[in-house]
């Protein structure tokens, strides 16, 4: 395999409403939040980790194309292949050449070569962090639910969620690495992040957290992004 060179993909995130990704704490502090996001462990400020990117990315696409009925929700592998015919398999072949396979297909791995998208971390822009302190506005906020008794109209069982606010800004990079035996990966990329402006990143998206809207740098991606078609008119 021979590597041609990258694509990179950058810009801003901003939140059009709450976003939640939680760190997981496992130690429960008197008083504290039930629920705390993962922070940068030297600065303590909220990030959105480029795992959490790409995993929702990807699974939005195996959604799309009708993969996750077929893995019954487990990540597409290379084994689901053999089962795959025309478009379907066509699709699936670009998803793991983006997002990569299992470490435990390790031979057939080889004539996918290496995972072409790197999703890196994503921190607070910088421009909109120093507005952030100048105007003294918090990085998050403490959302307060609960659930209602329909007979008695009661709330019960009260829960505090901490979260980024709306309006937050962060910075993103993806990397595409473009191989000589490749086709156009690019707009199944960019499908896959128009699907998460429609959808929701992070925990909660039910209840309204995590909409977020992306912001290129690149004018030619842009206008790739706009005119992307994410299904199939019938009829």
């Amino acid at each position: 395999m021979k590597l041609l060179g990258f694509t990179e993909i950058s810009g801003k995130i901003i939140l059009k409403s709450g976003l939640r990704i939680g760190a997981g704490d496992t130690e429960m502090r008197i008083g504290g939040v039930d629920n705390p996001i993962i922070r940068h462990p030297h600065t303590l400020e909220p990030y959105i980790p480029g795992s959490s990117l790409k995993g929702k990315v990807r699974s939005l696409l195996e959604m799309r194309s009708g993969l996750m009925g077929e893995t019954r929700g487990a990540p597409l592998s290379l084994k689901d292949l053999q089962d795959l015919e025309g478009s379907t398999k066509e699709e699936a072949e670009k998803i793991l050449k983006l997002f990569g396979t299992s470490g435990a297909d390790q031979e057939e791995r080889e004539s996918f070569g290496p995972t072409r998208a790197s999703f890196a971390d994503c921190p607070l822009n910088t421009d909109w962090k120093q507005k952030a302190l100048e105007r003294r506005l918090p990085f998050t906020e403490i959302k307060s639910e609960n659930t209602i008794n329909r007979i008695k109209g009661t709330a019960e069982h009260p829960r505090f969620m901490e979260r980024v606010p709306a309006e937050t800004v962060f910075d993103f990079s993806v990397t595409l690495k473009k191989f000589a035996e490749d086709e156009d990966l690019l707009d199944c990329l960019l499908s896959g992040l128009k699907l998460l402006e429609l959808d929701a990143l992070g925990g909660c998206g039910s209840r309204g957290y995590g909409r977020i809207r992306f912001e290129f740098n690149d004018k030619g991606i842009i206008q790739k992004f706009d005119q992307i078609s994410l299904f199939v008119q019938e009829g």
